[in-house]
């Protein structure tokens, strides 16, 4: 789901497939996230997660993904950790350069 708040921001709410608990990478996919490119141009990313969810390593990660997608993994498997940023112009640290410049992680402990 995409919306806008009042401050003009593109607000977003996905799912994931896993969070990594060793990087505290959100593992997003073409096939839960709605689109490619659903989570790529939000201003602010909302991920709903669960604590079933979480796994030790992003090799643990790749083999959920193998036993859940048997007939052949998603066409796009994007590992997020933290928000988008860069100082490549001017050595000026810009967030949100290439994605976006808020990241939530809201964890229901399903457990």
């Amino acid at each position: 789901d995409v919306m806008e708040d009042s401050a003009g921001e593109v607000v977003g709410l996905t799912s994931c497939e896993q969070l990594i608990a060793r990087t505290g990478s959100i593992v997003v996919t073409d096939t839960n996230s709605g689109s490619r490119s659903a989570y790529a141009y939000l201003d602010v990313h909302l991920v709903l997660a669960y604590t079933s969810q979480v796994v030790p390593s992003i090799k643990a990660a790749f083999q959920e993904l193998k036993t859940k997608y048997t007939d052949g993994l998603p066409s796009q498997i994007t590992i997020i950790t933290g928000a988008s940023r860069t100082a490549d112009i001017e050595k000026t640290l810009v967030m949100g350069a290439h994605g976006p410049k808020e990241l939530f992680v809201f964890l229901i402990d399903d457990l």
